[in-house]
């Protein structure tokens, strides 16, 4: 049996319908996504003379008041739990369950890796005063947090590191523009300034 072929552009609804249609499209594509899904990708399941930032923007109002929104994450959008609702999914959840594995000093080198990228494990080694093992960066690199950088210009040409998308993800980011400011972390003690 051939795969159903996918009628974009739905001519034969009405206009309100049609665009009801594309919502619930973009909706399910994003739901059924663990990654940011691109304005591209979500292009190819509507009309052509569809704009997919209204169409999103029309989901996004359309889900006010649930217990999960859309967010811009990278270049593409997902479906979140809202962060009102984080103390009921801690209530059955660990934090195990989102970053198994990882120590207290594998958080402190994923964040100096997403202050300083791209870094090398000699430029953390300068951060933190200790070399930083191939099996840390192997435990960040396996949970797809961080991936390789350009190499440096220099005798060797050793790798950099850079965060993900997984990472923009797993901490409720946009972009890095997000990342708390270094001194408003230092005046809350959560760092050293």
């Amino acid at each position: 049996m051939a795969p159903e072929e996918l009628d974009r552009d739905l001519s034969d609804l009405p206009a309100a319908l049609r665009w009801r249609e594309w919502m619930r499209r973009i909706e399910a594509v994003l739901f059924a996504s663990a990654a940011p899904v691109a304005r591209e990708d979500l292009a190819r399941v509507v009309g052509q003379g569809a704009s997919v930032d209204l169409l999103v923007e029309d989901l996004a109002a359309d889900l006010e008041g649930r217990s999960f929104e859309l967010a811009r994450v990278a270049d593409g959008w997902v479906l979140r739990t809202r962060a009102a609702n984080a103390p009921a999914i801690r209530a059955v959840t660990t934090a195990r369950d989102q970053l198994p594995d990882l120590s207290e000093f594998d958080l402190a080198v994923l964040a100096a890796i997403a202050y300083h990228q791209p870094v090398s494990r000699d430029g953390l080694k300068d951060i933190f005063g200790k070399e930083i093992s191939r099996d840390l960066i192997g435990r960040l690199s396996a949970r797809n947090l961080i991936g390789t950088g350009p190499r440096e210009p220099r005798r060797g040409a050793p790798y950099t590191f850079v965060t993900t998308d997984r990472f923009l993800m797993a901490f409720g980011l946009e972009t890095l523009r997000d990342l708390p400011d270094p001194e408003q972390l230092a005046e809350a003690g959560l760092s050293r300034a």
